[in-house]
């Protein structure tokens, strides 16, 4: 057993696997206490965009610090939150009036459900049934596991979790009985329909066409049921454009956003509703409140660094590094595909992905611990799949930094 007190997350303590102390990073590199170097192609779980202690959101942070660091946020606001909701009312679709703040994206999508079915209540129609899609994470909270994908991530806390209406993923030459499944779903007067939109990130980096996410969009809303975007992994950039939900035109009744949102520096999130989703909750009635909360709401340092990083998207020409990304790692990604072990190399703006076949699938795959190693050595923050690996690395990563990483899954394909 280890000597440290720390239970970490999606760790297996038991299997004994080295867990590197990381002393500083910066840019799309990490640095360990012995003296490593680590590429941070993943970064660090999807969250850094413009690297690591970026100094315009490190700056933001001390600053606040030092100025005001807690509020309760029930009854009172201040500059920093109203900076961000600013921010975001003028990039996001106008349709999302009003703006959300918690902590993480787990807690984004438990807000989001508890907006839908607030909404049907208050309308006086009461609405209890989720649609999702098959394959899908929305993370690890008791709302958030139950429309996820079932399995060895929720198995023991199945009693806990409520029921939805699964529709079937989109796959290439199937996407009609993905439309069907959903027009029979609809015909039940759901509440809602979430889903990640044109890419399935932990079940596996599956994408799906555009105009797949645009019929499903039309399909709800001419249905009256709620579009509930879940863009906590694909929003700030990921795909290519500032949302997923671009590249079909669609703009959802209720969008879920994390990650990116502060650069990764903090953790926050923000739910965005639409207006009559606000209006259904809005009343003299203290009881049609809507009744979300935590201690750390709207944090004034979390919230200074995502204004911080609303600047740099404002000031800078972050799109135009994401496209360059896109490029190069289009360049690297075509390269590998004709490695041997190799399959299905896909890519969706500046996340790309490839199966390593061979022996048992799924996340608990005898065969990812060793890619995991494989990677470690190589000093290498990859996280495969199961035998699913990806790349997702900050904006600022250089091409010496992406040969590294794509040299080494080329070698990891014939393990």
């Amino acid at each position: 057993m280890s000597d440290s007190p720390i239970w970490h997350p999606f760790t297996q303590h038991g299997l004994g696997e080295p867990i590197p102390l990381v002393t500083h990073a910066s840019g799309a590199a990490l640095y360990t206490a012995d003296g490593r170097r680590i590429v941070d192609a993943i970064s660090s779980w999807w969250v850094t965009t413009h690297g690591h202690a970026h100094p315009r959101i490190a700056a933001a942070i001390a600053d606040q610090a030092a100025r005001l660091d807690q509020i309760i946020f029930a009854g009172w606001t201040h500059q920093p939150a109203l900076d961000v909701a600013e921010g975001l009312r003028a990039i996001m679709p106008p349709a999302l009036t009003r703006v959300f703040f918690s902590d993480s994206g787990s807690t984004a999508v438990e807000v989001a459900l508890k907006m839908a079915l607030g909404y049907w209540l208050h309308r006086g129609t009461p609405r209890h049934r989720i649609l999702v899609l098959e394959h899908g994470y929305h993370g690890d909270t008791i709302g958030a596991m139950s429309i996820g994908a079932r399995g060895a991530f929720n198995r023991a806390y199945e009693p806990l979790l409520f029921d939805v209406a699964t529709i079937p993923f989109p796959a290439e030459g199937a996407e009609q009985v993905t439309l069907d499944a959903l027009a029979a779903a609809l015909a039940d007067d759901p509440a809602a329909l979430i889903i990640e939109p044109l890419i399935v990130g932990a079940g596996g980096m599956l994408t799906y066409p555009p105009h797949v996410l645009a019929t499903m969009r039309r399909m709800c809303a001419d249905a009256g049921v709620l579009f509930i975007a879940d863009e906590v992994m694909t929003g700030w950039g990921r795909t290519g454009t500032l949302l997923a939900c671009e590249q079909a035109g669609v703009v959802p009744d209720i969008l879920c956003l994390s990650k990116g949102l502060t650069g990764g520096a903090v953790p926050l999130a923000v739910t965005m509703a639409s207006e009559p989703i606000y209006q259904a909750h809005y009343a003299a009635d203290r009881a049609r409140m809507f009744f979300h909360s935590s201690s750390y709401t709207a944090n004034p340092i979390a919230c200074a660094a995502a204004a911080a990083n609303l600047a740099i998207w404002r000031e800078e020409p972050v799109m135009g590094r994401i496209k360059t990304l896109v490029e190069r790692q289009r360049v690297r990604l075509s390269a590998l595909a004709n490695v041997p072990g190799v399959a299905n190399a896909r890519q969706i703006g500046t996340i790309a992905a490839v199966d390593l076949p061979g022996g048992e699938v799924g996340y608990l795959s005898d065969r990812s611990p060793r890619l995991l190693a494989f990677f470690r050595e190589r000093d290498l923050l990859l996280r495969p799949l199961g035998t699913t690996v990806y790349v997702m690395p900050p904006y600022c990563i250089d091409d010496g930094d992406l040969d590294e990483v794509y040299a080494a899954i080329g070698e990891a394909a014939g393990l």
